[in-house]
C-alpha cells in the first residue's frame, strides 16, 4: 500500500470517527475504534488462515450470500471443528469462533439483525480469555458497551453500534484487502487520537520519526556501529511502552524475525490494553511478546525482580520515552533498590533518572540504550548531578543528542536522546546538536527522513561537524563539573561574513556622488522655478 493510500484510509477512518462519536471525546471513542479495527485485523487473519488449510472444502457461496463462509463449515463440519481448531492454534496461535468473526458482526451491524450488544461482548470474553494460549485478561476492559454515551436504552446502543460497525466495514472495503495495511492504518488512528488528546498524548504515543532515530541506533553494533545493524537482538525492552509503536519500530528495522522477545511495561491500563492490541496487530505472535501492567519506578514485574545472576533477565535493547519531569515517591526502601544503591535516588520532583538506572540496570553488556529526556538531566545539580557524574566516571554515557522543540504532542520543550552502554570502546562522549534541522509545520514541528539519517550517520560513524556533532574528552567534561549541556561543547555560534573595507568605501563614494549629481540637478529645477535652492 503506498503512503498515499495509507493516508487516504486513515483520514477515512478518522473521518468517521469524527462524525460519530456524538457526545463521546476523542479518546472514549478511540477506544471502540481501535477495538473494531483489532478485531477486522483479527478475522481477516484467521480467515486467510482458514482459506489455506482447508483448501478445497472451504465453502464457495453465492454472491448474494453474506454469510461467514467459516459459519457455514463449522455447520456442516460439526464432528472436524475441535481437530480443525487446534490445527489453527498451530498456524496462527488463535482462534475466533464464526459468530465473532467481523464479516459475521458486520453483517448483523448492516441488517440490524440480532442482538450486536451481546455478540460482542462475548466474543471480547472469547478473545480475551480462549482465544489465545496466553490469556489475555481485560484486553478490551476500557470498552463500556453499555455506555450511556451510546445510548440512553440497550435498543439505542445496539442502534448505534451498528451504524459504526457498518460505516467502518464501509470505509476499509474502499481500500485493499491486504490484513498488513490495519496494522498501518491502526498506527494512523493513534498519531491522529494522540494529536487531539494534547498533553494527555505523551502518556501512550512516540512520534515516529523519533522512534525511528531510537531504534535505528540500538540495532546498530554497540561496540562497532559502523559496522552496520546486528542481525538479531534477542530481547528489547520499553519500560514505559504506552502503545507499543517503539518497540515495533525496533522490530521494523531488523525485520519480523529480528527480535527473540519483546517485552514492555505500561502503567496505564488504556495504554496497556492498546499495546497489547498493536503487538497482535502488526503480526507479534503472543508467544514472542510480554506487556506487562504494572509501576516502572516501583519494578512491580516479577521477571524483572530475580535476584540470582544466572537467571536475571538482560537486554540487548532497551528504548524508553518516559514521562518527562516526573513526581514520584523516593522512599527510603528504595535507596536499597538494587537499581539505584550504587547512584542514589533521583529527587522527588523529577523520577528522569530513576527511569534511566531502571532501564540501564537490564542492560547487557553488549547492549545499547536509548532514552528520550527533558534537556535538564543534562546540568541540573544536587543527586542528579551526582548520578551523572557516576555514569561518566564509569563511561556509560556514550552520545547525547539534542533534538528541536516543539516535536511532541504533549510538550513543546526541547528534548534531547541519551544513548548509554555498560562497556563502550571510545574513551569520550559524542555531542550532537541537532536542534536546528527540522521543518515547522502548524501543529508540530516535523524531523524529515534526512534530518534523521543525519543523526543516526553521525552517531553511527562518531563523525565531527562545525556547529553540529563533536567528540569530547573525559578531561574536559571533567573540567566542566560533568555538566553536559550541549552548548558548552557545541558552538551554535556562526562567524560574521569578512567585511571588504574597500569595497563599502567604493559603494559610499558612488552613493555620495549620486547624491550630489542629484542634488544639482534638483535645484536647477528650483531655479527654473525662481525658488531657493536645497542645501
Amino acid at each position: 500500500m503506498t503512503k498515499e493510500e495509507l493516508n487516504q484510509l486513515g483520514k477515512t477512518l478518522w473521518g468517521i470517527a469524527n462524525q460519530l462519536r456524538g457526545a463521546m471525546n476523542a479518546d472514549d471513542f478511540r477506544d471502540y475504534m481501535l477495538s473494531f479495527l483489532f478485531l477486522r485485523y483479527l478475522s481477516d487473519n484467521y480467515e486467510a488462515a482458514a482459506k489455506k488449510e482447508l483448501g478445497r472444502d472451504y465453502p464457495q457461496l453465492a454472491d448474494d450470500d453474506r454469510r461467514a463462509p467459516l459459519s457455514v463449515w463449522y455447520e456442516q463440519n460439526a464432528d472436524d471443528v475441535t481437530d480443525f481448531e487446534k490445527q489453527m492454534r498451530l498456524k496462527v496461535h488463535y482462534v475466533i469462533e464464526p459468530q465473532h468473526l467481523w464479516s459475521s458482526v458486520a453483517e448483523m451491524a448492516r441488517t440490524h439483525h440480532g442482538d450486536l450488544l451481546d455478540t460482542l461482548w462475548k466474543g471480547f470474553k472469547y478473545i480475551e480469555e480462549k482465544s489465545f494460549e496466553s490469556t489475555f485478561q481485560g484486553l478490551f476492559s476500557e470498552i463500556n458497551l453499555h455506555s450511556e454515551k451510546l445510548g440512553k436504552k440497550p435498543a439505542d446502543r445496539n442502534a448505534k453500534l451498528c451504524i459504526i460497525i457498518q460505516r467502518i466495514a464501509e470505509g476499509i472495503a474502499q481500500f485493499s484487502t491486504d490484513i498488513d495495511i490495519l496494522g498501518d492504518a491502526y498506527e494512523y488512528l493513534i498519531g491522529e487520537f494522540a494529536a487531539g488528546s494534547g498533553k494527555k498524548a505523551g502518556e501512550f504515543y512516540t512520534p515516529q520519526q523519533i522512534s525511528t532515530i531510537l531504534s535505528r541506533i540500538v540495532t546498530l553494533d554497540s561496540q562497532e556501529p559502523a559496522t552496520g545493524p546486528k542481525p538479531k537482538l534477542s530481547k528489547v525492552l520499553d519500560f514505559a511502552c504506552g502503545s507499543g509503536s517503539l518497540l515495533l519500530n525496533v522490530r521494523k528495522q531488523l525485520g519480523p524475525h529480528g527480535i527473540g522477545k519483546i517485552y514492555g511495561q505500561e502503567k496505564n491500563i488504556t495504554t496497556y490494553n492498546l499495546a497489547r492490541m498493536n503487538m497482535l496487530l502488526h503480526g507479534v505472535k503472543d508467544t514472542e511478546f510480554e506487556i506487562h501492567h504494572g509501576d516502572s519506578l516501583l519494578n512491580d514485574w516479577d521477571i524483572l525482580n530475580e535476584m540470582n545472576p544466572a537467571k536475571k533477565l538482560q537486554f540487548d535493547a532497551v528504548v524508553a520515552n518516559p514521562p518527562f519531569s516526573y513526581r514520584w515517591e523516593s522512599t527510603e526502601a528504595l535507596e536499597e533498590d538494587f537499581r539505584f544503591k550504587n547512584y542514589g535516588l533521583a529527587p522527588k520532583s523529577a523520577a528522569d533518572f530513576a527511569f534511566l538506572l531502571h532501564g540501564f540496570h537490564f542492560l547487557s553488556d553488549s547492549g545499547v540504550m536509548a532514552i528520550i529526556l527533558p534537556h535538564g538531566v543534562l546540568f541540573r545539580g544536587g543527586a542528579e548531578e551526582r548520578i551523572r557524574t557516576k555514569l561518566l566516571k564509569d563511561g556509560h554515557i556514550d552520545t547525547v543528542i539534542g533534538l528541536p522543540a516543539n516535536l511532541f504532542f504533549s510538550t513543546g520543550i526541547p528534548v534531547c536522546i541519551l544513548v548509554l552502554k555498560r562497556c563502550k570502546k571510545p574513551d569520550d562522549v559524542l555531542f550532537i546538536n541537532a536542534s536546528e534541522y527540522f521543518e515547522k509545520s502548524k501543529r508540530q514541528n516535523r524531523l524529515l527522513p534526512e534530518h534523521i539519517d543525519k543523526i543516526v550517520a553521525t552517531y553511527q560513524f562518531r563523525k565531527e561537524e562545525a556547529h553540529y556533532s563533536r567528540r569530547v574528552d573525559m578531561e574536559e567534561i571533567a573540567a566542566n563539573d560533568y555538566n553536559l549541556n550541549i552548548s558548552r561543547y557545541i558552538s551554535t555560534a556562526k562567524p560574521e561574513d569578512a567585511i571588504d573595507l574597500a569595497a563599502v568605501h567604493a559603494q559610499l563614494t558612488a552613493l555620495e556622488k549620486q547624491i550630489k549629481d542629484a542634488t544639482e540637478k534638483h535645484n536647477e529645477f528650483l531655479k527654473q522655478l525662481e525658488l531657493p535652492p536645497l542645501l
